[in-house]
């Protein structure tokens, strides 16, 4: 006689699925520094697409009369911000972090917080690659696997509207396809600021944004020069100043090399989804399953940028 044994079905440790999952999300997404500092418009709960429109009215002011004359014209024009969706299907064999997660639980921690469960751990280590990941897309994004079209890839598919400043001589030095160095930095921005248009230049929330090579070449161009208005270089040896003729310098370290962005924060805009239903993180442990020390990290969010009026922004190495 055949005897039928009936086993217990494999279960799935499914964690930080549903309303907890926005707040790792959002963990992972604003630690990039160019969202972590609020240095663009950021749009959560955008579900499928937001219409960002300006309007704009001139000529509206006349010489008084008895009767109501409508006077100048009104022009909306608009944007289109629709984030990207986008995953992360994660396989990580837990023993090789569980030596670096019990260390930390022991004490002497670089981490400000220490996670409380080996899960946190693993769920910050991801968010950490995230954030970085979301940096890079936010400035040099295009369409292709994994990310999301950036700032300058908008800017430079509209540089027929875009103010791009693009020397190839100053006075008696070339710039090889626009390299930013120390010795030319000063000339570039210069060059930038010139470019900003009228009607943006001298806003509060005009900046002139730069990636890593380009704060480090402003950096070196400073330390030599005895006084930079009533600020005396020399005698600061750490970080000096981070602005351009009075304009705010932005170091965000998703940017290229040799570019440069100058216009309005109120400009840049940064969409998510973070808080809808349809994002979750969710943390499998495969011991359960196939008794393997495999943990499967699946993450689902989105993200996608869009700049507000290019006309408005001026530009360095971007054509």
């Amino acid at each position: 006689m055949r005897k039928q044994q009936n086993f217990a079905l494999p279960t799935v440790t499914s964690t930080y699925a549903g309303e907890a999952s926005s707040d790792y999300i959002a963990a992972a997404l604003l630690s990039a520094k160019t969202l972590d500092q609020g240095n663009v418009e950021i749009h959560p709960n955008v579900k499928y697409k937001e219409v960002i429109q300006k309007l704009d009215v001139s000529g509206i002011v006349q010489d008084a009369s008895c009767d109501f004359a409508t006077s100048g014209s009104v022009a909306i024009t608009e944007t289109i911000l629709e984030p990207k969706e986008l995953q992360v299907n994660l396989e990580l064999c837990k023993q090789n972090f569980l030596d670096s997660w019990e260390a930390l639980s022991l004490g002497y921690s670089a981490f400000d917080e220490i996670p409380r469960n080996f899960t946190d751990y693993l769920i910050s280590y991801v968010g950490g690659k995230v954030a970085e990941a979301t940096e890079t897309s936010i400035w040099q994004g295009g369409i292709g696997n994994g990310s999301f079209i950036g700032f300058e890839t908008v800017v430079a598919a509209s540089s027929g509207s875009a103010t791009s400043f693009q020397p190839a001589i100053s006075g008696s030095t070339v710039w090889p396809n626009g390299a930013v160095s120390k010795d030319n930095v000063v000339d570039i921005l210069t060059g930038v600021v010139d470019a900003i248009p009228s009607t943006v230049y001298g806003k509060e929330d005009t900046v002139i944004y730069v990636g890593t090579k380009v704060m480090k070449a402003w950096q070196s161009s400073q330390s030599g020069i005895v006084n930079v208005g009533s600020f005396n270089s020399q005698l600061n040896v750490g970080e000096k100043p981070s602005n351009f003729q009075g304009i705010e310098l932005i170091h965000s370290p998703g940017m290229s090399d040799n570019t440069i962005i100058a216009g309005q924060k109120s400009n840049f805009h940064f969409g998510t989804g973070l808080l809808s239903d349809y994002n979750e993180v969710r943390v499998l442990d495969m011991a359960d399953i196939d008794g393997s020390q495999n943990f499967r990290v699946i993450m689902r969010y989105t993200a996608g940028t869009a700049v507000g009026f290019t006309n408005e922004v001026a530009a360095f190495n971007l054509l």
